[in-house]
């Protein structure tokens, strides 16, 4: 859902219930909204979101080529809109903190375009926690304005844009 106003990100909004392991065990899609577990952190939960993605990575690239990878994306991005609105919902905030399936999934986008290095790796990571954290322009105004499990997806979709951008250029020099 897209809207004109400027309402403030709710992700400091305290959840009508306390995130658990009792509470992603309740429904699958809590489980997978919450990154399987990474989104529990005290602290730095997109952080921890996003390291889930390099060992994902690792494994499915020892069955997969990078396109097929980057392909198998567009399926997850539909369930994480599906996980993060359900578990917005059972939480009472659209775009809670510990909701990290957003970067998992993005994270898994930009390694499809580094090189397996660990420089590369280091660089993807980087590049994507500046852009998912900062949010410039258009990340900034997706972020504001599409709510529910589709706005939760979208600026990471966006921030591994950016990214990819910056991966790509790195290899072309």
């Amino acid at each position: 859902m897209i809207t004109d106003s400027l309402p403030s990100s709710n992700k400091k909004q305290a959840p009508k219930i306390q995130p658990s392991w009792t509470f992603l065990k309740a429904h699958p899609a809590h489980f997978v909204a919450f990154g399987f577990g990474s989104g529990l952190a005290k602290k730095a939960p997109g952080t921890w979101g996003t390291l889930v993605a390099l060992p994902m990575m690792a494994a499915l690239q020892l069955f997969l080529p990078n396109p097929i990878i980057f392909a198998f994306c567009v399926p997850l991005f539909a369930i994480g809109i599906w996980s993060c609105e359900i578990t917005g919902r059972a939480l009472g905030v659209s775009d809670y903190g510990g909701i990290v399936i957003d970067e998992v999934v993005a994270m898994l986008m930009v390694l499809c375009f580094a090189p397996k290095t660990v420089a590369a790796w280091v660089l993807a990571f980087a590049l994507f926690r500046f852009f998912d954290i900062i949010k410039p322009w258009p990340i900034s105004w997706f972020d504001r304005r599409v709510k529910g499990g589709l706005g939760v997806m979208i600026d990471d979709l966006i921030a591994a844009v950016f990214a990819i951008i910056g991966i790509v250029l790195y290899t072309a020099f």
